[in-house]
């Protein structure tokens, strides 16, 4: 296992410590000093953390690959050692030590999406880590701070829209969720290798939608397909899609033309199935990895119970159906009935869908790929309460980040208080916070389009006793009000988990300073 610190990755490591001391030196004004990756805060930090002792030590490599996508060759990036039916697994407590070997054309990283971490682990060059070059490695370490349902991706550039990720289950063995079987959902949008590359479709975005197209609030996006109906899958325009609407998203629903949606992997047209006797009690790991589709989920003929959302356990709610935003990860029982049933992900605003197959019947006929009923409203997040013991304790608010999502299709600036993020300098907007602070976040969403929005290295709560996330939907004009507690030191980021918003620039830090 080697780190190579070339004077490359030496710079790019050093430039986002920098990058305060050099504002302060072009404005003439003091800028605060914010805690490195490396300081001591954030080793002795990770030596609070309860552990069991046990260390857990896997290999992922990072290559170019072929999937077979139901008959489809498609050339792309993924894993060794990882997939989206191949998890990493470990204990709560457990220290995880995971080599990344990069044997792609261009530098990579590994970010542990949900996980409360130490700030060096978190795998988001230059912030936290050079990027690991090709041909080199890096081994991440750290202990597992929560147990739940969580994954992995790289943070570089528009790697996540390609076939790098795969779940992260951190089990608690003295957990009393009741079930005998269970079932890893990854949910994901596919274009790679089929119409086209991640790369070539920010390429298409990042030159703006803004001819022709009305200019409302947000502009761009503006106009609907649809009257009266629920859902507009819009018009395909090369790789990205016009007028895709939802009203589950508050209007429009997604920007990227996707040929394929697939559940662990798989294509409608060639279903992963999973089978189980009758009556089995499944515990559902929904994970949504795609780039720029919300999915609504649910199990034909089936009621779940909601258990947890983003490692958290939540009251129990009974749902027909359920919105997982990207990133968002939910975790549901279901009692299995007899037969053959549907496993539906619709993709909200892009009239498509997965699909996997639950069989408790062997000569059950494969039923198609149903449409989910609407008897029950979906359910979201804004639905659920926190469990006791995972509500945040009463505390007075010690500091408000109120901030602004902005930004349109039209010239696609998507940005925060209206700026855009610059990666190679990841600490010049950054937004500074004291440890210990309890800390108010509200995020105003002053765009025609929802945003999930996701921070590291903490996870928050909905006000008003909702659940503890790390990732939720922020419908247009609308304002998401949650606390957190500035517990983890380091520099973390908040973004859009949209792939194509984030790297557009709607992105900022939020960085613990040194007094």
């Amino acid at each position: 296992m080697t780190n190579h610190l070339t004077r490359r990755t030496v710079l790019q490591l050093g430039l986002a410590s920098a990058t305060a001391a050099v504002l302060a030196s072009c404005t003439g004004s003091p800028q605060p000093s914010f805690v490195t990756p490396s300081a001591p805060v954030v080793r002795s930090t990770e030596q609070r953390r309860r552990a069991t002792g046990a260390t857990v030590r896997r290999t992922v490599t990072a290559i170019p690959t072929t999937l077979d996508l139901g008959g489809i060759a498609a050339p792309t990036w993924g894993y060794q050692g990882a997939s989206a039916t191949t998890p990493l697994r470990a204990n709560v407590g457990d220290l995880l030590q995971v080599t990344l070997k990069n044997q792609l054309p261009d530098p990579t990283s590994i970010h542990w999406h949900g996980l409360a971490l130490r700030n060096d682990m978190d795998g988001v060059p230059p912030l936290t880590q050079p990027p690991v070059e090709p041909g080199d490695s890096f081994q991440y370490s750290f202990t597992l701070p929560h147990p739940g349902t969580y994954w992995f991706h790289p943070h570089v550039g528009s790697q996540l829209d390609r076939a790098l990720m795969a779940p992260l289950i951190i089990d608690d063995p003295s957990e009393t969720v009741e079930h005998s079987e269970e079932w890893i959902l990854v949910l994901d949008d596919w274009l790679d290798g089929v119409t086209t590359t991640p790369d070539d479709v920010l390429a298409e975005l990042s030159r703006g939608m803004g001819s022709g197209m009305t200019d409302g609030m947000g502009g761009g996006h503006g106009m609907s397909m649809a009257s009266s109906s629920q859902e507009s899958g819009g018009m395909r325009m090369s790789n990205t899609l016009m007028g895709a609407t939802s009203d589950l998203l508050g209007g429009d629903a997604g920007d990227v033309f996707y040929p394929l949606f697939l559940i662990n992997g798989r294509p409608t047209n060639d279903p992963e199935t999973f089978s189980v006797a009758p009556g089995t009690k499944i515990r559902l790991r929904i994970i949504n990895a795609g780039a720029d589709t919300a999915f609504r989920f649910g199990v034909a003929e089936h009621l779940m119970t909601i258990t947890h959302t983003d490692g958290y356990a939540v009251q129990p709610a009974l749902a027909e159906s359920l919105v997982v935003g990207m990133g968002e990860r939910y975790d549901a029982l279901i009692t299995a009935g007899d037969g053959a049933f549907s496993v539906v992900a619709e993709a909200l605003g892009k009239n498509d869908r997965a699909r996997a197959v639950l069989r408790t019947a062997p000569s059950a006929a494969t039923p198609p790929a149903a449409e989910l009923p609407w008897t029950r409203g979906p359910v979201t997040a804004s639905d659920l309460q926190a469990e006791p013991e995972v509500v945040l304790a009463e505390r007075a608010t010690d500091r408000t980040l109120a901030l602004e999502l902005t930004g349109s299709m039209a010239s696609y600036d998507w940005a925060i208080d209206g700026k855009r993020m610059d990666m190679d300098q990841p600490l010049r907007d950054a937004l500074g916070i004291s440890e210990g602070e309890r800390v108010a976040l509200e995020l105003k969403n002053s765009t025609s389009m929802w945003h999930p929005m996701h921070l590291h290295g903490h996870t928050y709560q909905h006000l008003g006793g909702g659940p503890r996330k790390d990732t939720s939907i922020v419908l247009p004009g609308q304002t998401l009000r949650a606390l957190f507690d500035a517990d983890n030191p380091g520099s973390w980021l908040l973004h859009c988990h949209n792939l194509y918003h984030g790297e557009a620039g709607m992105m900022t830090t939020i960085a613990y300073t040194t007094s």
